[in-house]
């Protein structure tokens, strides 16, 4: 908790020593990584999930049409 009231004086910008912008500097590369390696698990996840589902959609698909009497290859069924 600041110890007074604000003073009204307009904001005085100190430069930051080198180390601080070198500190800053690595801190917004390793999370610029971080958000990159984020982002390609997400699509990766998302892309075997996917995959999945339409494995499971392709087997539910061929079991109706083996229940329904009609018989067509798993590669008729993937045009």
């Amino acid at each position: 908790v600041w110890p007074g009231p604000l003073p009204s004086a307009s904001p005085v910008f100190i430069s930051p020593s080198p180390q601080a912008e070198n500190l800053l500097y690595r801190l917004q590369e390793n999370f610029q990584a971080l958000t990159e390696k984020l982002t390609l698990r997400n699509i990766l996840f998302g892309t075997r999930e996917m995959g999945e589902r339409i494995n499971d959609l392709e087997k539910r698909v061929a079991d109706l049409m083996t229940e329904a009497g009609v018989e067509n290859s798993n590669e008729e069924l993937r045009v």
